[in-house]
């Protein structure tokens, strides 16, 4: 029964985040989300109470990974190795969760109306965390005087670009769906350009 459970929850939050997605949280309705699953309207209220904290557990799908992301900046001592591994991690995040990416964009772009406070304080704190390492690696001479927030802005559009951008990509590449090897190519080429632009050199060892 806990499995049916977990398999149930888990299709009710990836039909949620495609229509918070496309039609925004107030004219995203709770029928709509139980129409995709193929579920009584009352099961998706069963599960998970309320469209707010629909809302907020499609939020969480992708907080989780963004704020993992940035465990590089303490496990990497060399600046060329954290940020590789946090640019290839990132572009992984749109890849494998491009719907709850689109949701979080938008939500940010409409100034955070619905994001719980908890939530933007560890962003936040995230973000203070990772500006610090960086700021001590150009104190440190590893890397070269850049501004570590517009770094992470630069980092940040580059890679979910592909996932909050996919039909201009699609259009533009001619291709319904990127393949493994074009999400490879794309963190390549950013980590390429960042590391260039921070004075940086490609790691040879393997993240």
């Amino acid at each position: 029964m806990s499995r049916i459970r977990e398999r149930n929850s888990e299709r009710i939050l990836e039909a949620a985040a495609i229509e918070f997605a496309d039609k925004g949280f107030a004219a995203t309705k709770i029928i709509d989300i139980a129409k995709k699953v193929q579920l009584p309207k009352p099961n998706i209220y069963y599960y998970f109470q309320s469209k707010e904290n629909l809302y907020r557990c499609v939020l969480e799908s992708i907080i989780e990974p963004l704020l993992e992301a940035s465990t590089p900046f303490t496990t990497f001592d060399d600046p060329a190795t954290a940020l590789t591994a946090y640019i290839h991690t990132k572009i992984r995040i749109s890849k494998e969760h491009p719907h709850a990416s689109k949701v979080f964009a938008s939500e940010i772009m409409h100034g955070a109306p619905y994001l719980p406070t908890d939530i933007s304080d560890k962003l936040m704190q995230q973000t203070i965390n990772t500006t610090a390492r960086i700021k001590a690696w150009i104190l440190d001479e590893k890397m070269d005087d850049v501004d570590p927030h517009h770094l992470l802005f630069t980092i940040w559009a580059s890679t979910q670009t592909y996932a909050d951008f996919d039909w201009q990509i699609g259009r533009v590449t001619g291709k319904k769906k990127l393949s493994n090897g074009d999400y490879q190519k794309a963190a390549e080429l950013i980590t390429k350009m960042v590391l260039s632009g921070c004075g940086l050199t490609i790691p040879t060892n393997k993240i």
